[in-house]
């Protein structure tokens, strides 16, 4: 399932709200559970949109972090 793309998702209105939010129109960072990702979109839509934007994205246990800047990121440990 976590290959699957939708082309227009249901769940646009889901999608467009987590990069409406204050953290990532600031250039911060949101998450999302993986479990909801894969209910309402898909990762693979997720991943697109986040490329997209020049965006983030990692997966963390059951999270999704998205980093909503797209300057490099550098793990630190």
């Amino acid at each position: 399932m976590r290959d699957r793309v939708v082309e227009n998702p249901i769940g646009q209105d889901w999608l467009d709200q987590i990069f409406r939010s204050r953290a990532a129109q600031s250039g911060g960072v949101v998450r999302r559970r993986l479990a909801d990702v894969e209910r309402e979109i898909g990762v693979a839509t997720l991943e697109l949109e986040v490329r997209r934007r020049g965006f983030h994205m990692i997966e963390c246990s059951d999270q999704l972090v998205i980093a909503c800047c797209p300057k490099p990121v550098k793990i630190i440990c």
